[in-house]
């Protein structure tokens, strides 16, 4: 069971002081890798045995962790994380219900879920921990080698809502961006699955072709490149229309790396479609279509 799982079924489970609790321990880690007891005590104003007995019933939850060291102390775990941000967007009204799980990955987890109104929407927990954090490192270039995992999370959620608000008033096909709380995003419903799990699709140069209209849309009038383009972030729709997913790596045509990120963007897919569907065009000829150099692209 995932973190996001346990978070989803302990959350309607937790009571105004154990929210209190979670609280103050997230804003003490800044402090404090382990946040004491009497810390905890402190902040949330509540005396021993009612602050022994929160931590206790939020360790059974398998919310918090804790430490015997020169001194007790408790820290966040992830599904302690989830709570508190599914907490904010129920708060808020943006999310009512949760239903089953779209996508398990080693970087999110991606949620069915229900508005106030009834709506479908999308829910992703962004969750960079110990497997994918010295990649992180590596790969992305706004982290911080003495960052949390936690504020990875928190900073991946903040940039990929960041992206798509700059690139769907654009209309580039992305999942609409409603709204953002520490590491999770809301976004619009995403139904089908990524281009790499389709066994066979029929027309796939139309495929191709809306892809590379929506790389260049999100070029030539967001600014903006995906950075990490590939077959497992774009989803093929039951109406045979795509989705751009996974944003929080883009980077702007500014960016000293753009070109070569751009170019291995474009370079990813068109290596999927010849080696899939053996259809080939050029590298260049796609290039200067995204960039506006030409106005079609070239079977």
């Amino acid at each position: 069971m995932s973190s996001a799982d346990v978070a989803v079924q302990t959350f309607r489970k937790l009571e105004s002081e154990d929210f209190r609790v979670l609280q103050v321990i997230e804003a003490a880690m800044s402090k404090h890798e382990f946040v004491p007891k009497d810390v905890i005590a402190k902040f949330t104003g509540f005396g021993v045995e009612e602050t022994d007995f929160r931590l206790n019933r939020l360790s059974k939850f398998r919310l918090i962790r804790k430490m015997h060291g020169p001194y007790l102390g408790y820290t966040l775990n992830y599904a302690g994380y989830d709570c508190l941000a599914i907490n904010a967007l129920v708060k808020a009204e943006v999310l009512e219900a949760f239903g089953k799980p779209l996508g398990v990955g080693k970087e999110s987890d991606v949620y069915d879920a229900l508005n106030p109104k009834g709506e479908r929407i999308a829910v992703k927990f962004h969750r960079l921990g110990r497997i994918s954090f010295r990649q992180t490192i590596r790969k992305r270039g706004y982290t911080l080698k003495k960052t949390s995992w936690l504020y990875q999370s928190r900073l991946a959620a903040e940039r990929e809502f960041q992206a798509l608000k700059l690139v769907h008033p654009h209309r580039v096909a992305v999942p609409k961006p409603i709204s953002q709380n520490r590491h999770v995003l809301a976004m619009g419903m995403i139904e089908g699955a990524e281009l790499a799990e389709w066994r066979e699709i029929q027309k796939p140069e139309k495929i191709l072709k809306e892809i590379l209209c929506n790389v260049r849309r999100a070029y030539l009038k967001a600014g903006i490149i995906h950075a990490d383009l590939s077959e497992y972030n774009v989803i093929l729709k039951p109406n045979m229309h795509i989705l751009i997913i996974d944003w929080p790596q883009y980077v702007t045509k500014e960016h000293p790396n753009a070109q070569q990120l751009l170019t291995r963007d474009v370079k990813n897919v068109l290596v999927f479609f010849r080696r899939k569907y053996r259809l080939k065009v050029k590298l260049e000829n796609a290039l200067a279509y995204i960039k506006g150099q030409a106005k079609t692209v070239t079977f």
